[in-house]
């Protein structure tokens, strides 16, 4: 009785197995269709929000007011930055303070965005006030004022840090 019982509940089990086998294959390829949904999804939303960010830019700061400034170091410059500070026309514009890896990359090169707002075309002053430490350890400090000339075209301005001077011109 028990071989012919063991004969009857093996071959149920097997058909049991191989149907769960091929349940969780279906759910497999379910789950690794809806995967590839949500990333078709995900790769939509970035797409849109790129496309967003340039238009909320466009709208926010139109070509013809548009004035943004840029920070570097000279090559090869040791000073140590701390902080920039920035004024338009005597109204505060921008004020940074500087983090370890943000000073390293900008003595590797890089080039940081200060400042983007909107300004009437016209002359203006800029005032600029860089704090720091010079590489015997001594603080720094130092302030230029610059005039510069906005056009009708976005004012793209860099400003260049050396340890004796700070330059201004137009990118």
């Amino acid at each position: 009785m028990k071989k012919i019982l063991l004969w009857a509940v093996v071959p149920v089990l097997v058909a049991v197995g191989c149907m769960q086998a091929r349940a969780q294959d279906g759910y497999r390829e379910q789950m690794k269709g809806l995967d590839e949904q949500v990333q078709e999804v995900k790769s939509d939303v970035l797409s849109i929000s790129a496309e967003l960010s340039q238009l909320e830019e466009k709208l926010l700061y139109p070509s013809d007011t548009h004035f943004a400034i840029f920070v570097q170091l000279a090559k090869g410059e040791t000073l140590r930055l701390d902080s920039v500070a920035v004024r338009v026309d005597g109204q505060p514009a921008a004020h940074y303070i500087y983090t370890f890896k943000e000073l390293e990359a900008l003595q590797k090169g890089g080039v940081q965005r200060l400042h983007t707002g909107n300004i009437a075309s016209g002359q203006h002053q800029l005032e600029v006030t860089v704090s720091g430490k010079l590489a015997n350890g001594e603080d720094y400090s130092r302030t230029e004022t610059v005039a510069f000339a906005k056009e009708i075209k976005p004012k793209l301005l860099g400003l260049t840090v050396s340890g004796d001077s700070i330059s201004a011109t137009d990118w």
